[in-house]
């Protein structure tokens, strides 16, 4: 402080707060207005309501009472946050007016605070609520500062606690744990300390009840990072709702796309709704409607996935073995209804990336391409992998977009530093991750697989780690994807583009998928995981889980995936009659 008059405007703040502190079992203060009945601001903080100490898994926090003056709508109390790349900041209280009308509420913060409400700061946020026709409560915010703003939180209470399910899934009881979710990809922190679990669509929804669920949602039309945070108190959740905006842009004015909150009789009629969204605001229509498959696909009965090179440079199958195995399979399970997906056809797994080429040790150029033109006569579709966002540091090529390498918001690099490929007990830092957002990077890409298919003829190309959406300072990965395989669409209409595994927007991208989901099902279609236990000893074949188990009985077969059989170096040779029996069960599908 420099002046008498701005610290005595600091002392008012602070006695205000503290009387805020003192009146929060009393009461509430009102909002200024002329009208008799308006609605409270409430003195609430950080630690109101919840469980302090925590009783359960517990997320990082603040050690003290962090101020959060709410007003109450529809049922739930609301306060908001503001982040910027160097502090958080709650409304100040003393500038804060509320303007209600029938149905609807306008909070108007003119100020805000930062140190735990000890200092002022410029800012401004704008919260608009609604209450729908069906009950639920939508709104809208809009924060202002004069530096750039990182994200922008609704701290909901009044949410009951519950079984919570995460993007439409199967609810789970958390007990008395915090809970905490990040859309797509963990929200960037996926891994590592304080890391959240994944979401497919920013959707929660908690049990509360045999025909009571609590519904939370963001109706973004954008891939945005999303948080929610779940956390405990004795009779209901304090809901952390955040949204961080585009790291790739410095914004001082952030216009929040609208939340939504409501009550429902089951899981199913918010879980319906949210993806009536997600159609309108992703253009998603039903798989047979889709205009960007192959015709062949939707007849698609069985994969074979064929693994090539571990990153060890052990050979599970060359080409020439590959072509044995497809004329057996042939004479047993029609090769036109047949897809056959190769991971590692590259070379060493991951090493490799990002050359795609085929090496001698495979049997090269010739051999690959022998590989494909004998399966295609017989009617085989053949699918090579491809890393969407990875790439060896250490080869020459590197340089050529290097400055594609990931970060985060905060200017943290994200490198693909989680495997152990090994085995030295140590997570190999070798890989970066790139964003497709970055020209460099998606014109390398796109030369590579448009080489692949010009040289070999495939039919068509796989995205390792397609959700795997970072939100980074150098450009929208989501985009950058989106136009790649726009432009090789274009280029090749007749070649099938196939993903990992989805968030909501990629269902637009991609008709089919290597990881099974349920609610996506309506859209595309799926195999199983490269991982998938091949039958026997249940290798992981190239990836890097090592081994799990087979099931003998279910063969590892499911009623929603593409019948899937995973083929390691003993597979063919000791296990073809567990081969058999999945291609009959297969056969029996049709």
């Amino acid at each position: 402080m420099t002046g008498h008059g701005e610290a005595r405007l600091e002392l008012t703040r602070r006695e205000l707060l503290g009387v805020l502190g003192a009146a929060a079992a009393a009461g509430a203060v009102r909002a200024e207005s002329p009208q008799a009945q308006q609605p409270a601001i409430l003195p609430l903080t950080s630690t109101s309501d919840v469980f302090v100490p925590p009783r359960g898994r517990a997320f990082h926090k603040f050690s003290f009472s962090f101020p959060e003056p709410s007003v109450e709508f529809g049922g739930l109390r609301f306060a908001f946050i503001v982040f910027t790349r160097e502090n958080a900041y709650s409304l100040d209280p003393t500038a804060m007016a509320l303007d209600s009308a029938e149905n609807r509420l306008t909070l108007r913060a003119t100020r805000l605070m930062w140190a735990g409400g000890q200092e002022s700061s410029p800012g401004s946020l704008t919260a608009t609520f609604r209450r729908t026709a069906d009950g639920a409560v939508e709104w809208d915010v809009v924060a202002e500062m004069g530096q750039p703003i990182k994200s922008v939180t609704t701290v909901l209470r009044g949410v009951p606690r519950g079984r919570i399910s995460a993007g439409g899934g199967a609810p789970a009881d958390q007990r008395d744990n915090e809970a905490l979710f990040g859309y797509p990809f963990g929200a960037g922190d996926l891994f590592g300390g304080n890391s959240a679990a994944g979401l497919g669509t920013p959707l929660m929804v908690v049990e509360a009840g045999e025909r009571d669920f609590f519904h939370l949602s963001s109706l973004d039309d954008k891939v945005r990072a999303k948080r929610f945070f779940f956390q405990p108190g004795e009779h209901g959740y304090r809901v952390e709702a955040v949204h961080e905006v585009e790291g790739w842009l410095n914004q001082q004015r952030v216009v929040v796309p609208t939340w939504r909150a409501g009550r429902a009789e089951s899981l199913e009629a918010p879980v319906a709704a949210h993806y009536q969204h997600l159609e309108r605001a992703y253009r998603l229509v039903p798989f047979e409607q889709r205009t960007d498959s192959q015709p062949w696909l939707a007849d698609i009965g069985l994969v074979l996935a064929i693994h090539g090179m571990h990153f060890t440079g052990y050979i599970f199958n060359d080409y020439a073995r590959t072509l044995e195995i497809l004329r057996w399979s042939a004479e047993r399970f029609p090769a036109a209804r047949t897809l056959v997906f190769l991971p590692a056809w590259d070379g060493r797994y991951y090493w490799d990336y990002p050359t795609y080429r085929a090496p001698a040790r495979l049997g090269g150029e010739d051999g690959f391409r022998r590989l494909v033109r004998e399966g295609q006569a017989l009617g085989f579709h053949f699918l090579p992998m491809f890393g969407m966002n990875t790439a060896n540091k250490q080869l020459p090529s590197h340089r050529r977009y290097a400055d594609a390498e990931a970060d985060r918001i905060d200017h943290n690099e994200f490198n693909l530093d989680w495997v152990d490929w090994d085995n030295d007990r140590h997570q190999e830092g070798y890989i970066a991750y790139l964003n497709l957002g970055v020209d460099s990077w998606r014109r390398w890409l796109t030369a590579r697989i448009a080489d692949v298919i010009e040289r070999y003829g495939v039919d068509g190309y796989f995205l390792d780690i397609s959700g795997g959406w970072v939100n980074g300072t150098r450009g929208d990965m989501h985009e950058g994807t989106r136009r790649l395989v726009a432009e090789l669409r274009q280029r090749y209409p007749r070649v099938l583009a196939v993903g990992e595994f989805q968030y909501d927007a990629l269902l637009e991208l991609f008709p089919l998928f290597h990881v099974y989901s349920a609610r996506a099902a309506k859209y595309v279609r799926c195999f199983s995981h490269l991982s998938h236990a091949a039958p026997g000893r249940g290798s992981s074949g190239v990836h890097e889980y090592g081994f799990g188990r087979f099931n003998a009985e279910t063969l590892g077969l499911s009623a929603g995936p593409i019948p899937t059989i995973t083929v390691v170096d003993d597979t063919f040779s000791a296990h073809r009659d567990s081969m058999e029996e999945i291609l009959r069960r297969a056969r029996e599908r049709r």
